[in-house]
């Protein structure tokens, strides 16, 4: 058990142990189990309130004020007593919306939301909580400017959090205005949001804050350098400087802010200070909040990558954590395991919000899901007894089509980078010998093999020319059925019918569009991938041209993951230049010499070496593998969940 999660067990013990003590037997009642909608929806407050953030990025000569729109129970107020907020700060809610059918606030003629996006308000408020909806700085009804997960980013957003613990200003409107307080609730707040939404409540937890709870960060960001480049190699044609401008109110204003984010992050992929201020795993030991992750391992958009450095880091810190592994792409678990993720969410915040001891601090850390719809769980995650394991690459009979294996090997391997062709294309000519790639292959496996966490490759490599990008590819080659994550809905269909959680007013129905898995039969599935320019080889602070001819070794980091291979399949390792849609190409389309003697992959196994050495053993002459079925459904929950061994 972490650190902090069992002083918080021992907490809540000595306070139960106090009570019995100092209540006589019939005086004593049952604690409650879960909030219950005893709170009337539609006579809730609407209130707005502008937190002085105690910055001026807009240069505007008064510090920035930023919006925080409120919908609360007017019950519990009437009563003396005060509840927790739960808090979604978003650039989103004016310029592009929020969720599957991309909503946005709305207000009536004196300025009080009418619409807030998404479901938790509609839920949660008849439930005793408070919701607050904030404009970040620079959008929507917010002063300053969007900074990209910078200083103004999270300022504002923390700015709201210190105000609702009674450390920071806040007015009544957006210039002037009466000073107001928040009386109304105790100061616990968690923060929840999806992919720019989830990134500020990493970042708000970053900084340490006080009386932040909990965060529920679906699809975020950890490191912004890693959302824009992997070691080097650039992943979009654009910078924060356009993010920016996508989401902002007034751009004439924040022309300053713009060019400081375009100077700050160079198209070389070097390392500077603005992306040092944007990194939050290195503030992870600052963390107080509980952590309840969500993600989805075929997210091509925020990679896992922060998934896996984020985890660990707060890991290494005892920080408690719980997680959520999907087969989809950037999509948010209301759409794609609706009923389970609101039962697990309100449980959660009861717990970590309420100090409801709903036994969710006991439960399994980890549901993953294996197939679509079909969910196993883990104790710990990564399990016990995962061991990183290294593999090694071995020129094979076909020329570009080598084995994997767990010995050593020699010779060489090379291919040319083909900016035309990406993974897909390597996966599915992973037998075949194509010029833009070099793959290795292990036997069929003997015995499924499950790869938790994150894996790493080093490459010993010849450039042809004075620049090159990499990318490594993990692949699971054997049939299957897989969420399409490939497709525009990432995983999921959204269909006609609507499912209703929590209450609806004429303005804000708590009913949505509900979705189904969108699936794909493939006979090889990308498990994990990691990408780098070779100049940054030595230093990811500063970039330098190659000397063609020259041996240079790096290692990529891949994506975090949670994938079995089935026994009968293979695993696969793509050693190849640029991704197609997934990285830019180098200035130049080099040829790389791999060194097989001094290029390894390290993968986090389950059982470690000794699953290897089982799953790649022969098996006895005359039997005859199979491919595993889809897994038996263990659990009443009707969502396909089983529970995987902690090996």
């Amino acid at each position: 058990m972490p650190i902090r999660s069992l002083w918080r067990t021992l907490a809540v013990l000595a306070v139960g142990a106090l009570t019995a003590v100092l209540l006589a037997p019939a005086a004593v009642q049952a604690a409650p189990r879960e909030s219950r909608p005893v709170y009337s929806y539609a006579d809730a407050v609407r209130e707005s309130v502008w937190v002085d953030t105690g910055l001026d990025e807009d240069g505007d000569g008064r510090t920035d004020r930023v919006a925080a729109d409120i919908v609360r129970p007017a019950e519990p107020a009437r009563q003396g007593r005060k509840v927790p907020v739960i808090m979604d700060a978003s650039p989103y809610y004016s310029c592009c919306g929020r969720g599957n059918e991309s909503q946005l606030k709305t207000y009536d003629g004196q300025g009080h939301v009418v619409q807030m996006p998404l479901f938790y308000d509609n839920y949660f408020v008849p439930r005793g909580y408070a919701f607050v909806g904030v404009d970040l700085a620079g959008t929507n009804r917010s002063d300053g400017c969007v900074d990209v997960g910078g200083r103004s980013d999270i300022g504002s957003a923390k700015a709201v959090v210190d105000w609702l613990g009674g450390r920071a200003r806040a007015y009544t409107s957006r210039t002037g205005g009466t000073p107001v307080k928040a009386s109304w609730t105790n100061g616990a707040t968690g923060m929840i949001g999806k992919s720019w939404d989830a990134t500020i409540a990493n970042g708000v937890a970053a900084t340490g804050v006080r009386n932040l709870k909990t965060i529920v960060p679906i699809s975020g960001i950890s490191s912004w350098y890693d959302y824009y480049f992997a070691q080097g190699a650039q992943l979009y044609d654009g910078g924060p400087d356009e993010l920016a401008g996508y989401v902002e109110s007034d751009q004439a204003h924040c022309a300053a802010v713009q060019r400081k984010l375009a100077d700050g992050s160079p198209d070389s992929g070097d390392w500077t200070r603005l992306w040092t201020e944007r990194d939050y795993v290195k503030d992870a030991e600052k963390v107080r909040a509980s952590v309840f992750l969500v993600h989805g391992m075929q997210d091509l958009n925020v990679r896992t990558k922060h998934v896996g450095q984020w985890w660990d880091a707060l890991a290494r810190h005892g920080v408690e954590r719980k997680i959520w592994l999907s087969q989809t792409g950037h999509v948010d678990p209301f759409d794609y395991r609706r009923g389970a993720w609101v039962d697990t969410l309100h449980r959660w915040f009861d717990h970590e919000l309420l100090g409801y001891d709903n036994g969710i601090d006991r439960e399994p850390m980890a549901d993953i899901e294996r197939h679509p719809d079909q969910w196993t769980t883990s104790a710990v995650w990564p399990p016990r007894g995962t061991r990183t394991t290294t593999l090694y690459p071995a020129r094979g009979t076909t020329p570009g089509v080598g084995t994997l294996g767990p010995h050593r090997a020699t010779g060489t391997a090379a291919f040319t980078d083909d900016p035309s062709r990406g993974e897909t294309d390597w996966a599915a000519d992973l037998t075949r010998s194509t010029p833009d790639k070099a793959a290795f292959i292990t036997p069929a496996l003997t015995a499924p093999l499950r790869i938790s966490g994150s894996s790493r490759v080093t490459v010993t490599a010849t450039p042809s020319t004075a620049s090159a990008h990499l990318s490594a590819v993990l692949v699971d080659l054997g049939p299957d059925t897989i969420r399409d994550y490939a497709d525009g809905g990432e995983g999921i269909t959204t269909l006609t019918e609507r499912t209703c959680f929590g209450a609806s007013t004429a303005g804000d129905s708590a009913c949505f569009k509900a979705t189904a898995a969108r699936t794909a039969d493939v006979g090889a599935t990308v498990v994990s991938r990691g990408w780098a320019d070779l100049g940054h080889h030595a230093s990811l602070a500063k970039g330098a041209p190659l000397v063609p001819g020259r041996a240079y070794t790096m290692t990529l980091d891949l994506a975090a993951t949670d994938h079995v291979v089935p026994r009968g399949h293979r695993l696969a390792l793509v050693v190849a230049g640029t991704d197609k849609d997934l990285i830019e190409p180098p200035a130049t389309r080099p040829t790389l010499t791999l060194d097989l003697a001094r290029t390894t992959v390290r993968v986090p196994l389950s059982g470690g070496p000794a699953a290897l050495d089982r799953a790649t053993t022969a098996p006895p002459v005359g039997r005859t593998l199979t491919v595993v079925g889809t897994p038996r459904c263990l659990t009443g929950h009707g969502d396909g969940c089983t529970a995987d061994a902690d090996r």
